[in-house]
């Protein structure tokens, strides 16, 4: 036959006593308006907190995605460039710099700048020489034509004696270029370049850089690309033979290799490697110069909000101080017969650190699976949003995206709800001490 004391007995191995005397100071907390309200305030302000936090942190997350899939698809993750004399012999060089297991695909390239004019508008632009087979394993532009095709810029044959040839002068333009111009697919516009020509001196074979007039050239617009942001205003595309000729280049002389990387966000190291070991002086170029400050934009918003939000639970957290001192100033008559019971310092503090942690565990719990469910549908909840009142939260005219991208990252998550408890711990530590200080004799002789 079990007796009681055996059950009571049983009943505290399975429930320690600071944790059942917590829940039931949190029970018997109900009905009690203005504690109940601290309470509850406590929890929602953490749930709140831990909610936007994880939310906040997977948008930054989201932009970090969408600038190494989208954005680096179009920018060179790095690029060589030639100081002084251009690459010879270019299908050799990319084959080697391309063996490299860093190192997922190479392309020539040969980089001019200039104005493009159109009856009597006149647009700078950066024009790009590639060979668009090549082109196509470093940069994703192709998926972004909206008109015509890049294949019209292609031209096979060898370079030399490009005019006799009939080297193809099509040029694929940005968007906001065609829109700038007022032109589009099958015009043809004219391209104002400063050209820089090789030539013998002093009778040995020593070169230097000779500057000449500007160059005229009339090209045909054969394809649009819309991609969005600053790309499309500052960007095009021509054969890699007809700069080769616009730059003087002798056959298979490139001025540059392009080099599409495993690791986007190690190209500054892998980029110097690869330099070292090539056989020509070249700069050594990559996207954290050109496109580093959106990637260190998106570092400081990332901890400033961080740091924001943490002190946002932190608030709330010590709003767990208020009810935990109401409770004890409550309880003095609870605290002081426990003691004279035998109670321990330690089961008193104990008790309340508990009841306390209820806040912060409610609060870090609710509010996580609220962000979690937030994160993972905020895509489509930012775009009911834009369509239930007729706006646009990003412009693809102005940013290279045009929706709130979000990426749900669970050490986030953990790191989140570890800081809301651990901040809810710190919260209850003084109100629990101060329980520990009460003394029987003196509530005990009020009552």
């Amino acid at each position: 036959m079990v007796t009681h004391s055996s059950k009571a007995t049983q009943s505290s191995v399975f429930k320690p006593l600071s944790i059942f005397l917590a829940l039931r100071y949190v029970r018997s907390r109900h009905g009690q308006g203005f504690s109940t309200f601290i309470s509850a305030s406590s929890t929602i302000g953490i749930a709140l907190g831990t909610m936007v936090l994880i939310v906040a942190l997977s948008t930054m997350n989201g932009f970090e995605r969408e600038l190494a899939s989208k954005l680096l698809s179009i920018v060179p993750h790095a690029e060589l460039i030639s100081v002084d004399k251009p690459i010879p012999n270019w299908p050799e060089n990319v084959k080697q710099v391309a063996s490299n297991p860093d190192v997922i695909a190479a392309a020539p390239v040969i980089i001019l700048t200039g104005m493009m004019q159109h009856k009597t508008q006149l647009k700078g632009v950066e024009i790009r020489g590639v060979n668009a087979n090549l082109e196509t394993s470093v940069s994703d532009i192709e998926k972004y034509i909206v008109a015509g095709s890049r294949h019209g810029i292609n031209h096979q044959k060898n370079n030399q004696d490009l005019a006799s040839q009939g080297v193809d002068n099509g040029i694929v333009i940005g968007a906001g270029v065609a829109k700038t111009l007022s032109i589009g697919v099958g015009d043809k516009v004219h391209l104002l370049l400063a050209s820089t020509k090789s030539a013998d001196t002093s009778g040995d074979n020593a070169q230097q850089n000779v500057f000449s007039s500007p160059l005229n050239r009339q090209v045909e617009v054969v394809g649009i690309f819309k991609f969005g942001g600053t790309v499309d205003d500052t960007l095009a595309y021509i054969s890699l033979a007809q700069a080769a000729e616009i730059k003087g280049y002798k056959a298979n002389e490139a001025q540059g290799i392009r080099l599409k990387l495993a690791n986007v966000f190690a190209a500054p190291s892998i980029a110097s490697n690869i330099a070292y070991r090539f056989n020509h002086y070249v700069y050594i170029m990559d996207w954290t110069r050109t496109q580093g400050h959106l990637f260190n934009d998106i570092q400081m918003v990332r901890m400033v909000m961080f740091i924001v939000l943490v002190l946002v639970i932190a608030v709330a957290s010590f709003n767990i101080v208020s009810t935990l001192i109401m409770a004890v100033n409550d309880k003095k008559g609870d605290i002081a017969i426990l003691k004279t019971m035998g109670a321990s310092n330690k089961l008193i503090m104990l008790t309340f650190i508990y009841q306390g942690l209820v806040n912060g565990v409610l609060g870090s719990l609710v509010g996580s699976v609220c962000g979690v469910l937030l994160a993972l549908n905020l895509a489509d909840i930012v775009a009911f949003v834009e369509h239930l009142f007729a706006l646009k939260v990003l412009s693809a005219d102005v940013y290279f995206i045009d929706h709130i991208p979000s990426e749900l990252s669970m050490p986030d998550v953990y790191i989140t709800v570890i800081t809301a408890i651990v901040m809810s711990f710190l919260a209850t530590i003084y109100p629990a001490w101060r329980a520990t200080k009460i003394e029987p004799a003196q509530v005990l002789g009020q009552l």
